[in-house]
């Protein structure tokens, strides 16, 4: 299902001579996706309310999806509100320097609402409301009305009786006679307060933005009936500014109804709610049931995270579930590595990928659950178990080497980089097909400075731009993928096994893999050659040119360059070997001076 969503928006003055209320809503681009939509009820002192509210509730939705994609949705509200607020303050202290001829300060409330994936988002400051109406029992109704401390109504509209919460809590003082005197507004100070809050959305929910000219005079039964699902949102809009004029309103009336139809898929966001709102959940054992998965096996502990064979309750299907070990369950950036997996499994799911289920909404634990698949990792046919493992035929190493490097095209394309390919992520299913796993490593540009520092990739996988600083790309991959092969074939790691804290990690280029290994093919050592070379300028530049060349194989080969230059290899081996040359000659000198004749 798409992201579909209805809008309705009615403004009126009623009684005033001016309507200083102003709303809009905007939807995202095929890239930004989601929903923007904004009320603002202008505060005039002298006729520039109006001013205050448009360019208010302008200023954000014009600037709102041009923001990065990193910045979480609350992130953006603070940085546009702050700066409208800034500049709306510093005007109204340049009109109030200049006195009455400027025509007053203008100050405005302001409710917005984010719809982003599967998740809604609330800014606010002021006495403008938000609403969420949905169907009674629908699950996180009641939740929302506790989390946010709103009074709810009941109301029955059509064949529906529909519950209606409130999300927002005015910013005014109590008193019926100092209504409109406001405790936080934008361009009130320097500085601004804004009030956040989030939730899950679901598909039939009704969100309502109103001005108290709408609120101030309908109790919310009223409005909860006003917003039937029979009614479109344009007609509930209207129907609302009319019974809030028709009961006496003595503002401008304003509704601005948001009807979601569809959804789009779960987005990063929707899994960063869910951890920071989720328990760990304990240590699973065997025979343990957690939302309707009953444990089954224990297949992996890391020390971060566990993995665990369970089996789905309702489908009676097996699952793998991910979970982080107790002792980091509570660490925010490892449970936010664990959201940016999970989100970048759906993303993927397809041929060379395991697919990553998607949250349930009644989840009451952090997991994240992938389909199972039996079979063996490469690490594992490596070790043979008890058995001497077998050497692989060049042919089997060729045809996972065409799937792997397929996958990992995929994955390159949709700007992600894997970072820990290696023989234990890469698994052969017993339906003979070979798949990359664990993208808890992996990065798409969606992460904090802080999560990429986590779990960087194997030391003797890792290419030697790494150690010297450079960030983890897509060319890191390739090397990676290299390496595996070149281990798969020969036994030995190119390189050797590499440690952090070693210093001479690159000092030689790879025996070729024929030397060890007689029918391994020339084209497929000069292959491997070219994909682990010293030198990055001699490696493949993208995954396609590494797939294009097994694919072709002796057919054309590809060309290689010649053995490293010992000064790139060791740029400090010119130094040692004039160091060298010098104490040989000072120890011959010395020897001609003291013992032979003259």
């Amino acid at each position: 299902m798409s992201f579909d969503v209805e809008i309705g928006h009615t403004s009126r003055r009623g009684p005033r001579e001016v309507n200083e209320d102003f709303g809009g809503a905007m939807r995202g681009d095929e890239r930004t996706r989601g929903l923007i939509a904004a009320l603002a009820d202008g505060v005039s002192t002298g006729g520039q309310g109006l001013e205050a509210a448009q360019t208010t509730v302008m200023g954000l939705l014009a600037d709102f999806f041009a923001a990065p994609e990193t910045w979480e949705t609350t992130v953006v509200f603070d940085r546009l509100i702050a700066a409208q607020n800034a500049w709306l303050a510093d005007h109204n202290r340049r009109r109030q320097a200049r006195g009455a001829s400027s025509g007053g300060t203008g100050l405005t409330t302001l409710t917005a609402l984010a719809i982003r994936g599967q998740t809604w988002t609330l800014a606010h400051v002021g006495d403008t409301r938000a609403w969420l109406c949905r169907a009674q029992g629908a699950h996180g109704a009641s939740a929302a009305a506790d989390s946010n401390g709103g009074s709810g109504g009941i109301g029955t509209g059509g064949d529906e009786t529909v519950e209606l919460v409130q999300l927002t809590h005015d910013h005014a003082f109590e008193q019926i006679d100092q209504r409109s005197q406001l405790t936080r507004a934008i361009g009130l100070d320097d500085t601004v307060r804004v009030d956040y809050s989030q939730g899950e959305v679901q598909v039939g929910d009704r969100f309502l933005l109103t001005s108290d000219g709408v609120h101030g005079v309908l109790a919310p039964a009223r409005i909860a009936a006003l917003l039937r699902a029979g009614a479109s949102a344009q007609a509930a809009s209207v129907a609302l500014v009319d019974a809030a004029l028709a009961a006496g309103s003595r503002d401008n009336a304003s509704a601005l109804v948001v009807r979601v139809a569809g959804l789009e898929e779960r987005e990063l966001h929707d899994e960063l709610a869910d951890v920071r709102r989720l328990p760990a959940g304990g240590t699973l054992k065997v025979g343990d049931v957690i939302d309707g998965y009953t444990v089954t096996a224990l297949v992996a502990d890391s020390g971060v995270h566990r993995l665990l064979q369970a089996r789905d309750g309702a489908t009676r299907e097996l699952v793998a579930l991910k979970t982080l070990s107790p002792a980091r369950a509570s660490d925010p950036e490892e449970r936010a590595m664990l959201a940016h997996e999970a989100w970048l499994g759906q993303r993927v799911a397809g041929e060379g990928f395991v697919r990553v289920h998607a949250r349930r909404s009644d989840a009451t634990a952090l997991y994240v659950v992938f389909d199972w698949h039996g079979g063996r990792t490469l690490e594992q046919m490596l070790a043979g178990g008890t058995h001497t493992p077998v050497r692989p035929a060049v042919a089997e190493v060729v045809s996972a080497a065409v799937a792997l490097t397929r996958a990992l095209g995929r994955l390159h394309r949709l700007g992600v980089v894997h970072r820990d390919i290696k023989p234990a992520n890469l698994h052969l299913g017993e339906d003979g097909r070979w798949r990359i796993i664990d993208l808890g490593s992996a990065v798409s540009g969606r992460e904090s400075a802080a999560q990429r520092e986590l779990h960087a990739g194997t030391p003797s996988y890792m290419n030697p731009e790494q150690w010297e600083g450079a960030r983890a790309d897509a060319a890191s991959d390739l090397f990676a993928l290299g390496a595996t092969l070149y281990q798969w074939l020969t036994g030995r790691l190119p390189y050797g096994e590499i440690e952090p804290y070693q210093l001479a990690r690159y000092r030689r280029d790879p025996a070729p893999a024929s030397r060890l290994r007689p029918d391994v093919p020339i084209w497929l050592d000069h292959l491997l050659a070219k994909a682990l070379a010293r030198d990055a300028r001699h490696r493949f530049e993208t995954a396609e040119e590494l797939l294009l060349a097994l694919e072709r194989g002796a057919s054309r080969p590809v060309s290689i360059a010649g053995p490293t230059p010992l000064i790139h290899r060791d740029p400090a081996a010119l130094v040692k070997i004039a160091l060298a040359v010098s104490l040989l000659f000072n120890a011959l000198l010395v020897l001609w001076l003291l013992f032979l004749p003259r």
